[in-house]
């Protein structure tokens, strides 16, 4: 079967930029499962998957449009402390996710603390960087009716939600 919109795929990957691992799925033992065509991956890598099968290994660089997007100046924003989880620990320069008044959350990069607001650039800290995946695909399956209306995959064995 061959990965698409609407299949789930179970994937191992490691993550490179500039030369230096930023992240691996091999670091928490588990695959990362996600649901094709519903945005859970950036562009360039749902791109890359499309077409696989399982048992199949990719190298895929992502550029800033594909990825995260470029920088963009001006994206420091003041935000009250009580929208932080642990804030007195905040230091500048450490990525936080701050917690958005719609729902959701954002990944952010701490610019400066102050006594009772944070200032933190909502650039992703990896807007402007050039992706290095490796990827191997380990499953590619249907999705079920309940992973489509949920809008993401359920890794075997998960707790329902």
């Amino acid at each position: 079967m061959k990965a698409g919109k609407d299949k789930v795929v179970s994937l191992h990957y490691t993550l490179a930029v500039d030369g230096e691992q930023v992240e691996s799925s091999h670091d928490r033992g588990e695959p990362l499962w996600v649901l094709l065509g519903h945005g859970q991956l950036i562009p360039g890598l749902e791109k890359a998957l499309e077409e696989r099968e399982a048992g199949e290994s990719l190298k895929a660089e992502i550029s800033p449009a594909e990825g995260y997007g470029e920088r963009q100046e001006g994206m420091i924003q003041r935000v009250p402390k009580k929208y932080f989880q642990q804030s007195a620990r905040l230091k500048p320069g450490q990525t936080t996710v701050l917690a958005l008044k719609e729902g959701g959350h954002r990944v952010v990069v701490v610019h400066k603390v102050g006594m009772t607001a944070v200032d933190v650039d909502l650039n992703h800290p990896m807007a402007g960087k050039t992706l290095h995946f490796d990827v191997t695909v380990n499953e590619v399956r249907e999705a079920s009716e309940e992973e489509i209306q949920h809008g993401h995959a359920h890794a075997p064995n998960a707790e329902a939600h």
